[in-house]
């Protein structure tokens, strides 16, 4: 019998992550949660462990602390065995008015969207590349799309998180490792909860569905709803001059 391929999932404890995880778990591999909250990772992976009978086992991490990726991915390979697969679903919306003000809330957004990423999927990819298998799935947002004012900080994390994607795939297609970019459009979160001007809001449910399918299917980029993809084209191809008079 084949031993279960591991799969590390950071930032567990989002909706999204928890879906995403329970998917994972449903096709048959061993997972590592990651997040800062160690109460409610046992919660989550008992009842992974419970519904699925996969091995499930978690560790509560900082993903800004960037010194300690090295030690976290070794502890990581020593619990459930080299890692086959890497969900990045850690991030934050933040506060957008804050960042206009507070130069040290913009760094925290910026660190934590997309330097903080990059850098672990740094030293995962040289992993799988090693060995020629796998896949890194990195969630990001339709908001790196285009810059809008009302959270372009947070935006702009996200669309260089997207690039940064871009780029490794292009690196590592070769080999045979995925890289798969998620790009959600509004997701029943509590990161958007009471956010005013939702609409067409999906449940973290059908997202992670979404997600562990585009992996079986080896997609190269995710929007999810499947609508968003237009959406976005839509307001991709905005003229700038007529786009920077509008109030996004």
């Amino acid at each position: 019998m084949n031993e279960p391929q591991p799969v590390l999932i950071v930032g567990a404890t989002s909706a999204i992550a928890r879906a995403t995880a329970a998917e994972f778990a449903r096709r048959g591999h061993a997972l590592f949660l990651t997040a800062r909250d160690a109460a409610e990772l046992g919660r989550i992976a008992a009842d992974l462990r419970l519904r699925y009978g996969q091995p499930v086992e978690t560790e509560a991490f900082d993903l800004a602390d960037t010194e300690g990726h090295a030690s976290l991915l070794q502890r990581v390979e020593a619990s459930v065995g080299p890692l086959y697969g890497v969900v990045l679903a850690s991030g934050s919306l933040g506060n957008a008015e804050r960042t206009r003000e507070d130069e040290g809330e913009a760094a925290r957004l910026l660190h934590i969207n997309f330097t903080a990423p990059a850098l672990l999927l740094n030293r995962i990819a040289r992993e799988l590349e090693s060995r020629a298998e796998g896949f890194i799935v990195g969630i990001g947002s339709v908001a790196g799309d285009r810059g809008r004012q009302s959270n372009y900080v947070y935006g702009s994390a996200k669309g260089g998180l997207a690039l940064y994607l871009q780029g490794l795939r292009n690196r590592l297609n070769s080999c045979g490792v995925q890289v798969l970019t998620v790009k959600p459009g509004f997701v029943d979160t509590a990161m958007t909860y009471g956010l005013p001007g939702l609409f067409l809001v999906a449940s973290p449910q059908s997202v992670g569905r979404n997600i562990a399918t585009a992996v079986d299917k080896k997609r190269d980029t995710l929007y999810t709803p499947w609508f968003w993809r237009w959406i976005m084209l839509i307001i991709r191809s905005i003229p700038e001059r007529v786009f920077k008079r509008l109030s996004l």
